[in-house]
Parts: C-alpha cells; structure tokens; sequence
C-alpha cells in the first residue's frame, strides 16, 4: 500500500496528540532567525511536579504550556542546519541538558522540520 502525504500527515497528527512525559532537565524553544538563516534553541530549566507538570524552579508555578511566559533561559544554542544544532546540544555540552530519550528525539524532528522551514520559506512553528 503506498502512503501518500495525506496518510502521513494524519499519522505524523495522531502521534503529536499522545502523552509524553516532560522532562526534568528542561524544555526548549525553538525558532528561526531568518535573516541570519539560523535556527535557535533556547533551553529553560523546571522541575517538574508530583502531578507530572512543569513548575517554574524560582517561583513554584506551573509553566502553562500554550501561553506565553516571561522566563530567563539558560542557554540560546543556534546553528546552520540541525544536524549542527544537535552536536551542539548533544555531544559539546556535558552534560546535555536534558535526561530522556524521548525528548532528544522529539528535538531532533523538530530541529529537521526548522531546518526545512528555513531552506524552503515555508512557516515553522513548534509542535
């Protein structure tokens, strides 16, 4: 059976809506610099609750995860492509700062699907 784009897209939609759980060495925001054809990581810290949520380490608020909060990263990672981005995050910072496997997954696609933002003009926005 061949899978077309659509098939694709509906699979790639089912899988972003499944659990996942977070990760106690922190989250990521990720974007594009297009002027200066860049993709950007910035790293945040949080702990994360006895409920499975993220909490802000200084405050001890829950981190809302689809509004926008004023938070101090830890670190901005930027790089040409996203293999670049993931030695930089993966193998020259000791140790990395983050704990699952999961989570390095997840940001390696979503480095890939900026990359290809990047090169093709399209919209990147993170899942």
């Amino acid at each position: 059976m061949d899978l077309i784009v659509e098939d694709l897209a509906a699979i790639d939609d089912k899988l972003s809506q499944r659990h996942i759980d977070l990760d106690p060495g922190g989250y990521f925001i990720i974007y594009l610099d297009r002027d200066a054809r860049l993709i950007y990581a910035k790293h945040f810290t949080n702990v994360i609750d006895d409920r499975g949520l993220a909490v802000d380490p200084e405050t001890g608020k829950v981190i809302p995860a689809r509004e926008k909060v004023e938070r101090t990263h830890t670190t901005v990672f930027s790089a040409r492509t996203a293999k670049e981005l993931c030695v930089k995050i993966f193998e020259e910072t000791q140790p990395p700062p983050l704990t699952q496997l999961d989570h390095a997954a997840y940001l390696g696609r979503e480095f890939v699907r900026a990359e290809v933002a990047l090169l093709t003009g399209q919209e990147y926005v993170q899942d």
